[in-house]
């Protein structure tokens, strides 16, 4: 599977995110030969979880696995601290990110801590997430956890 096929899973979590009310963040864990192990998108809104992240959300639906080093988690945007550390805790190999544009999280320390980071600056997540935070700057703030 390409990783342009990977991240148009995410995208689709991203999209129903948003549909639902919520913030357009879309995640899914894959393993190295790329079977889906579980997607998911931010519930925080929808839930009202503010832990549930889209990569935890697809960390979560993936379910227990062996191990984790061989894994591919494929978020639409720059994992935050939050879900950058979960990359981390359970030794995931690598990371494919749509877009950093809007958002710049932990993603250069998980390089620096040995996570293969693949950054793919993907238009439609851009526009998704750029549209999104000029319509919901509160929202937003409130997520990344941004004090207006």
């Amino acid at each position: 599977m390409t990783p342009e096929a990977m991240l148009d899973v995410a995208y689709q979590e991203a999209r129903k995110g948003l549909a639902e009310g919520g913030i357009p963040i879309g995640a899914a864990l894959f393993s190295a030969d790329g079977e889906l192990l579980g997607s998911g998108h931010n519930r925080r809104v929808q839930q009202g979880d503010p832990s549930l992240h889209a990569e935890t959300d697809a960390f979560r639906a993936a379910g227990r696995q062996r191990d984790y080093r061989s894994t591919i988690m494929v978020t639409t945007l720059s994992p935050c601290w939050y879900c950058s550390g979960l990359v981390r805790q359970f030794n995931i190999g690598a990371v494919l990110i749509g877009e950093s544009r809007t958002f710049v999280g932990g993603h250069d320390w998980l390089a620096e801590s040995g996570v293969d980071v693949t950054l793919l600056d993907d238009e439609r997540c851009v526009a998704m997430m750029t549209d999104f935070i000029a319509e919901n700057p509160e929202l937003w703030n409130e997520d990344i956890g941004v004090a207006e």
